[in-house]
């Protein structure tokens, strides 16, 4: 069921992914759930045959009591009715089966469609949507919040769906003995229908702070975890503790509150008094002479079917509130607008290296906004009109101040950022225009916070390019100086690395990535103080080899060390987000004052 009209920006997406309604949690399930409308039909379908076979039992043993009942009676008559009990039974237990069934695949598929949905979604969001949520949370619901949908149909609504037929199928049934019967039925269903939305209404809200409690409570637990390090050197496991010990009493008022308001649960003291009602309304029908004892006993016995349904109904209610508070939360991050497109039908050429920022100026927008390598920036101008040309192969290095808004120009190369104003352009093509995956693919940068995966080394070096040989990996990691620091593991290249790359050095962890970038061979190559954990001996290995396979690609280099500036062709000096002045190094040191003094204390 595709229900969208445009598809939202967005920097990657699969295209036989459907697309679903969002409007609204209950639009967005619904639509979902029309996916595999045969599941819910044969839910449905055996959910009326299950509860007819259920009441089939007690209609049947009154029956047989008005058999027994009359004075000649016989063994057919008897045996005839415990075979239709008998067989209800039977027909009862298969069709639950079915509707377990179904209702169970129907879960676990909704389950797996959303959660590829969301993270899809999540992998097609910009820099500056992920800078400004909370890992802990976003994982939250990406896990909690997600399963919570599959409980939501299994068991919730599957309860609700059996329990309203339990209510309906056994009332067609009373109303059928005689229409006599059907004043007390009539009345609990009205009650029954007041008392469950009157506890919906309470119990929505706390189902929804519930879970926004429950991601704030894990954001707590994986800053901890993530910054375990930082924990222990400044001696703050008490003070960590007490936060997550907050969250987690904050977390544990809501379940008192839940419980407080389903201890409250009016329709089981509005069905109690209505079964009493029930068998004293029944007795004086039959004292009328107006029906059969056993008339009274089928229906006590089918009356006696509407307590489970109202007593489950606490249950499936609160996982259904829960799930749509789920839904709701994962909305939140699907429908969050990014302004950046993948662009499939755009420009896609090889890159020769040209590039350009013309009248460029950057503004972050959002109030939680990303960091540049100085330190928060957000709402502020970080790049106010800058101009320059960087020709094919050529190496610019950029140098400023902290804050200056270096991180942030090179983040416009690659489009991990729009510019506010003006255009930044690759070969003489607005990058806006470049579709993002070619142009990405082509332009490398390795930054300062190297991040690494959970997998092997070999692995780590070729996750740009998953069909690079063996070979290929061991030549890029010699390029880079890591061969050797590799070899020197038991595993070598198929050594397990631990989460970020923690069991490795600065150093290597670095060399690592610029292996690589190597393998990768990105036509435009941005370097961020890419050297910075690496000593002297090291360092002066890997610039050799950069210089090697600089010579034909275009490089971006951000670092304070006067022995890299130096080689640069050209040095670019940002201050406070413009472009201060350009030229070589001994050009600058000359005429520039602002130059000089970075470079003071070197």
């Amino acid at each position: 069921m595709s229900v969208t009209a445009t598809a939202p920006a967005r920097e990657f997406h699969l295209p036989h992914l459907k697309e679903y309604d969002t409007s609204s949690p209950l639009r967005w399930i619904a639509s979902h759930t029309m996916q595999y409308w045969w599941l819910p039909a044969i839910l449905v379908a055996t959910s009326i045959i299950n509860n007819w076979a259920y009441g089939n039992v007690p209609l049947n043993v009154g029956r047989g009591f008005d058999v027994v009942s009359q004075p000649g009676w016989g063994w057919n008559e008897l045996l005839l009715v415990a075979a239709i009990v008998a067989g209800s039974a039977v027909l009862q237990g298969i069709t639950g089966l079915m509707r377990n069934l179904a209702v169970e695949l129907l879960a676990q598929r909704i389950e797996r469609d959303s959660r590829e949905e969301l993270y899809v979604n999540l992998l097609g969001k910009s820099q500056s949507f992920h800078a400004s949520q909370r890992v802990g949370d976003v994982m939250a619901r990406a896990t909690n919040d997600v399963k919570s949908l599959n409980q939501m149909f299994s068991p919730g609504v599957m309860l609700i769906v059996d329990s309203s037929l339990a209510i309906l199928v056994p009332l067609v049934m009373i109303l059928a003995i005689d229409v006599r019967f059907g004043l007390v039925p009539v009345l609990f269903l009205v009650l029954l229908v007041l008392t469950v939305r009157n506890y919906n209404k309470r119990l929505a809200p706390v189902s929804a702070s519930q879970r926004m409690e429950f991601g704030a409570m894990n954001s707590q637990l994986t800053d901890a975890i993530s910054g375990i390090e930082v924990v222990k050197a400044n001696v703050q496991e008490r003070y960590e503790l007490d936060k997550f010990a907050g969250r987690a009493r904050a977390f544990r008022d809501h379940f008192v509150r839940q419980g407080d308001i389903q201890a409250r649960y009016w329709p089981m003291m509005a069905f109690a008094v209505c079964w009493g009602l029930a068998l004293l309304h029944g007795l004086l029908l039959w004292r009328a002479g107006l029906v059969t004892l056993g008339n009274v006993v089928s229906v006590m016995g089918l009356f006696g079917t509407f307590r489970f349904a109202t007593f489950i109904s606490l249950f499936s209610f609160s996982l259904v509130q829960m799930g749509i508070a789920s839904a709701a939360r994962i909305l939140e991050l699907i429908t969050r607008v990014t302004t950046l497109d993948q662009n499939v039908d755009g420009y896609r050429e090889t890159i020769h290296g040209l590039v350009e920022f013309r009248d460029v100026s950057f503004d972050f927008e959002d109030p939680i906004g990303v960091q540049d390598a100085g330190g928060p920036r957000s709402g502020a101008r970080v790049l106010d009109r800058v101009t320059f040309t960087i020709d094919p192969g050529e190496t610019i290095a950029v140098v400023g101040q902290t804050g200056a808004g270096k991180t942030t120009l090179t983040r416009l190369v690659n489009r991990i950022f729009d510019p506010t104003e003006g255009e930044v352009l690759v070969d003489a093509v607005n990058v806006r225009d470049w579709n993002l995956a070619s142009l990405r693919s082509q332009v490398s940068t390795i930054e300062q916070d190297i991040f690494l995966y959970s997998m092997s080394i070999a692995e780590n070096i070729a996750f740009g390019r998953a069909d690079a040989t063996d070979e290929e990996i061991r030549r890029a990691a010699r390029e880079a100086q890591a061969d050797e620091f590799i070899r020197s593991f038991e595993n070598g290249y198929d050594t397990m690395i631990g989460e970020r790359g923690v069991t490795l050095s600065g150093g290597q962890r670095q060399r690592l990535a610029i292996a690589r970038a190597f393998l990768t061979d990105p036509r435009i190559l941005i370097l961020d103080d890419s050297t910075s954990a690496v000593d002297s001996r090291t360092e002066d290995q890997i610039q050799e080899a950069m210089r090697r396979i600089a010579s034909n690609r275009t490089t971006i280099l951000i670092t304070h060390r006067l022995s890299q500036i130096r080689r640069a062709d050209r040095i670019l000096l940002l201050r406070r987000g413009r472009m201060l002045d350009t030229g070589t190094h001994g050009e600058l040191m000359e005429r520039c004052d602002a130059y000089r003094r970075i470079f003071a204390y070197v």
